[in-house]
């Protein structure tokens, strides 16, 4: 497994994209993860998607955590994963949620539409932050799991 030097185990970068300026959300959830022992780089609001990608790149980021609350989430996070692979995050898990469209939707027709942008995860605006954490941290192990090497016995 991918062993960290800094004390905690868990590293995300969270952030307010797009030209979102709300604020509160973002330092509650940061607060959350910090106090479950995750390692929080919390760019704040109004964050572009190379912003997202730059810190998580030079943090060495287990996930970016992706927050919108002003309902325009679906066009600001449109290119975000293809934008990774360029990049070579080619297995960062990204997370997004809030209030992610304009207008009334069915949760599950959201969560399909940003699944197949290519997010891991879709936290509708009334997630129990404690069961965030869980996934966090369960995706996370899961995907180093997944990029360690097998090796053979002799």
């Amino acid at each position: 497994m991918k062993s960290m030097s800094n004390k905690h185990e868990y590293k995300v970068v969270l952030g307010v994209i797009g030209s979102d300026c709300h604020a509160v959300g973002n330092k509650i959830l940061a607060s959350v993860l910090g106090q479950a022992g995750i390692d929080v780089i919390n760019l704040g609001v109004m964050v572009s998607q190379d912003e997202f990608i730059d810190a998580a790149i030079e943090t060495g980021a287990d996930a970016i955590l992706v927050s919108s609350i002003y309902g325009h989430g679906e066009i600001d996070c449109h290119g975000l994963r293809g934008r990774c692979f360029e990049r070579g995050l080619d297995d960062v898990l990204l997370y997004v949620g809030g209030n992610l469209v304009i207008g009334k939707s069915d949760f599950q027709d959201i969560e399909t539409l940003f699944l197949k942008m290519g997010f891991d995860r879709v936290c509708s605006p009334r997630v129990d932050l404690h069961d965030l954490v869980k996934w966090l941290k369960d995706d996370i192990i899961e995907q180093r799991f997944a990029r360690e090497p097998l090796t053979k016995s002799a």
